[in-house]
């Protein structure tokens, strides 16, 4: 199995039929499949992580993700075993998986013209490829959720004041200053509300067939 990263630019990975595109630093390496265990709602608790921020308020983060846990899926089960078959007959190479968006997603940035002109790229590139490549195109957006910037070292220093790392926007806020850097609980309910609309205005435009002629159309 591939992974693919592009920065700026498209990579294609030879092993899955796979176009990726985005703004983040260039990465490309090979992954073992992971060994098959008992999964549960919890389990991911059990694992070693790196990148989990350190709210100062413990209460306030159980009372969130109490709330969070209640609120309607952003994704259904039957669009999730969808993809998986599709991504199966990208895997044999009967069909070519086109994936991209932002290194994260911002609060600020979260506007209906943003989202529609990225679905138009989408489109645009949807058609290219299915006639060059003569093949149905599976397009995955990596937006609608991409909040969080894992980094490389949790503290950065400028002109000698140090305070802990921008980690997206779900997290804390990227203005250099102590109140702003503190992990906020309450920003993973505005990011569930961002991408919820966000969702919202993509299955209406990819409906209506908005923002792009209908006879140029590819079927998602």
């Amino acid at each position: 199995m591939a992974l693919a990263i592009a920065g700026g630019y498209f990579t294609a990975s030879p092993t899955l039929k796979t176009l990726s595109f985005s703004k983040s630093h260039a990465i490309s390496s090979s992954i073992s499949s992971p060994q098959p265990s008992t999964w549960s709602l919890d389990s991911w608790k059990l694992k070693r992580a790196l990148q989990i921020p350190k709210y100062p308020n413990g209460e306030e983060l159980e009372s969130v993700l109490r709330s969070l846990a209640t609120y309607p899926p952003l994704v259904f089960a039957g669009e999730a075993r969808r993809l998986e078959e599709r991504l199966a007959e990208a895997a044999v190479g009967r069909a070519f998986l086109l994936q991209g968006g932002d290194c994260a997603e911002s609060f600020k940035d979260f506007t209906a013209n943003n989202i529609r002109d990225t679905l138009r790229v989408f489109l645009q590139m949807g058609v290219v490829l299915t006639f060059g490549g003569q093949m149905p195109i599976i397009k995955v957006g990596r937006m609608a959720g991409q909040f969080a910037k894992p980094r490389s070292d949790p503290f950065e220093t400028k002109d000698g004041v140090k305070l802990p790392s921008y980690q997206g926007d779900i997290i804390n806020r990227d203005a250099f200053d102590e109140k702003a850097r503190e992990p906020d609980p309450q920003r993973m309910i505005q990011a569930y509300n961002q991408a919820a609309g966000t969702l919202n205005l993509l299955r209406h435009l990819q409906l209506g067939l908005c923002i792009y002629p209908k006879s140029h159309t590819v079927e998602p």
